[in-house]
């Protein structure tokens, strides 16, 4: 498979969730195609911030507009705050229902990537992937975390990934996290580029 169906399954998701005025963003293995080195994926990861109490109505607004990939995707969603569905070219769609402080200001700061092809997606930015990678720290995370550090180097703001990495690692009750990544921090970026940027928003 190329990403060709993957993008369209993106793009199928984000016109659900403009149709429904939904706030969102992409995550996950489409975003880095953005950010770091490009590498197959083979589903659309999508995050829609949802009001408490609302998960159950918003998972089924998605589904009425998206074809469920499980026969019990409603039930599922209720459980795992996941809706799973699929695009026509039946491509995985993952869509998170947020609802954490740190989640709604990655949608906030989501901005668009145009595809060069007319098309364009909202995608979190480059610093909240890193620190969604971080803290799911999978070794093929890892090798995300590092691509996007070769890639994007003195455009990232530290600071930002500091500020917002610190509190979800403690509680996790995996701090030591952090560690690995300022390993990687001073193995894949030149020390110029290690400055602090803007404060987050």
């Amino acid at each position: 498979m190329t990403l060709g169906p993957v993008l369209d399954a993106a793009l199928a998701a984000q016109a659900a969730c403009e149709k429904l005025g939904l706030s969102f963003c992409v995550i996950g293995g489409v975003a880095l195609q953005r950010w770091g080195e490009p590498r197959f994926t083979a589903d659309a990861d999508i995050s829609v911030l949802v009001e408490p109490g609302a998960e159950l109505q918003v998972a089924e607004a998605l589904l009425s507009e998206l074809p469920a990939r499980i026969d019990d995707a409603l039930d599922f969603a209720a459980r795992t705050r996941v809706v799973l569905a699929r695009s026509a070219g039946n491509v995985g769609i993952d869509i998170v229902l947020a609802g954490l402080p740190f989640e709604a200001r990655v949608i906030g700061r989501a901005t668009s990537w145009s595809l060069g092809d007319g098309n364009s997606l909202r995608t979190c930015s480059a610093e909240d992937l890193v620190v969604m990678k971080v803290f799911a720290a999978r070794d093929k995370d890892w090798a995300d975390v590092t691509s996007i550090l070769e890639r994007q180097g003195e455009k990232l703001d530290f600071d930002w990934i500091r500020q917002e990495l610190a509190p979800l690692l403690d509680a996790k009750g995996e701090p030591e996290l952090a560690d690995e990544l300022e390993r990687r921090i001073q193995r894949h970026v030149q020390p110029r580029d290690r400055g602090a940027g803007e404060p987050i928003p």
